[in-house]
């Protein structure tokens, strides 16, 4: 269970939420006394509109959160972000933002990033909702907390051998086989495409490769981009551009929080995790534009840009996962700039040609509120892959469309896959809500781990 919930309901403050359609009906129903202060104090039950109400002495006799229209289901993060130290419980809410929903929204509010800076201490907890599992919502929060952690990590802190370590650990938690490649062995192993982006750095690249699971389980496979710091190696990036690159592994940070969420709940899955790891750039070592190398498919890449290096580790991973023909394989990435301009950093594009795949994240997408929208594989940008001197090259020539000829680049290289899906991720909040504070986010990891739950859940 989640450290914020508490076992003991007595003399638990009732916490109540409500929407601005609803207030009228909802004040004539409170006591008296409570309805004329939330009226005498304005409030309207405008979107974060928290108002504690006193008792005759003075304590806190209950909270009410002003909800809006409703359509945040994790509002109710709002009473643990805010709330003083005490023992709640939730009382009169909206079914749709109660039950399970409400204790997620909770425990996702009570989140901080402390490595380096103490968080204060509020102490507050909530009585876990009559017949809520308390393991599985403690599961999901403490995956993306996981993820959270990861990325928030500045690179001085967060190499590739640290994110190999943080994923050693995941393994070692739930007894799952653990194996590594590194440097010069990549080349050995034939991933030269991971090898080449990170051969510019010190800190070496490397493979992490996770598998879980009974042998003849429905295998299933999380490829994520662990570039734990983005120069843009030679194709140098602004200074400006530079600053929030210790997400540029947000990908990895995620297929981590969705494979601690699949292991803990023990899905009848043979789950696959594949993280490149690598640090991309500048040295005399440092693979350059009009440099061509050979993947793992043997397909051979020329490299129009050296800061379109995320699909190149991707390419050797996906061609690893691929030769399994896993059931599902799904890879994450915080992968174009394109994305952000095409739908922000709160709706991630995804992209597949399953469409029974397409319909069942959307569905779960919605019923859980993690953000995501299809964005289509469209054949007709294939030829912008093309080079004079190779198979392709990895930046396409065309100035549109990043995200969606990115996704085709990678799609070259996933051929047995009975299903893959592509997501192109921000793994950051620029706008902060209830429990989703700014900074780093795992992208669509719950919505992710909801579809899997429901195919292979027992």
């Amino acid at each position: 269970m989640h450290t914020s919930f508490a076992k003991n309901a007595r003399g638990a403050v009732p916490l109540h939420a409500v929407r601005e359609s609803d207030l009228k009906r909802w004040l004539a129903a409170r006591p008296k006394r409570e309805a004329t202060f939330l009226t005498n104090t304005g409030f309207k039950a405008k979107e974060g509109d928290l108002k504690l109400v006193p008792d005759a002495q003075g304590k806190i006799a209950s909270a009410v959160l002003g909800l809006s229209k409703g359509e945040d289901v994790l509002a109710l993060a709002h009473f643990s972000e805010s709330l003083p130290a005490g023992t709640y419980r939730f009382a009169d809410v909206p079914d749709t933002h109660g039950g399970a929903v409400g204790a997620l929204a909770w425990a996702l509010g009570t989140y901080a990033f402390s490595r380096y800076k103490k968080a204060p201490l509020k102490g507050a907890k909530l009585v876990l909702p009559q017949g809520v599992d308390g393991g599985e919502v403690a599961r999901i929060a403490e995956g993306i907390f996981l993820a959270r952690d990861l990325i928030n990590t500045p690179p001085n802190d967060m190499g590739p051998e640290e994110l190999a370590a943080a994923a050693r650990a995941l393994a070692r938690k739930h007894g799952a086989k653990f194996a590594l490649t590194v440097g010069e062995a990549l080349v050995k192993a034939n991933y030269p495409l991971i090898h080449a982006v990170g051969q510019g750095s010190d800190r070496a690249p490397r493979l992490i490769d996770i598998t879980w699971g009974r042998a003849d389980a429905p295998k299933v496979t999380l490829v994520g981009k662990g570039v734990c710091f983005d120069t843009g190696g030679y194709d140098l990036k602004p200074s400006s551009g530079m600053l929030s690159m210790k997400k540029d592994m947000g990908g990895a940070a995620t297929v981590l929080a969705i494979a601690d969420m699949v292991m803990g709940a023990k899905l009848d899955v043979r789950l696959r995790v594949l993280v490149p790891a690598v640090e991309n750039s500048v040295s005399g070592r440092a693979y350059r534009p009009s440099d061509v190398f050979k993947s793992r498919k043997g397909l051979t890449v020329e490299i129009g840009n050296t800061d379109a290096e995320g699909r190149l580790v991707l390419a050797d991973a996906l061609s690893e996962a691929d030769g399994e023909a896993p059931e599902l394989l799904i890879d994450i990435a915080t992968l174009t700039g394109a994305a952000r301009v095409a739908t922000g950093f709160e709706l991630p594009p995804y992209f597949t040609d399953d469409e029974a795949l397409a319909a069942d994240l959307m569905r779960h997408s919605k019923a859980v509120q993690d953000p995501m929208w299809r964005l289509p594989l469209w054949r007709g940008y294939e030829g912008a892959l093309s080079s004079s001197v190779a198979d392709l090259n990895n930046n396409p020539d065309y100035g549109y469309a990043g995200a969606i000829t990115a996704a085709l680049f990678l799609n070259r290289f996933v051929a047995k896959a009975k299903s893959w899906a592509h997501f192109d991720i921000a793994a950051w909040s620029d706008r902060p809500k209830p429990g989703r504070r700014k900074g780093a986010e795992a992208n669509c990891a719950r919505a992710i781990y909801a579809l899997l739950r429901e195919r292979y859940g027992k």
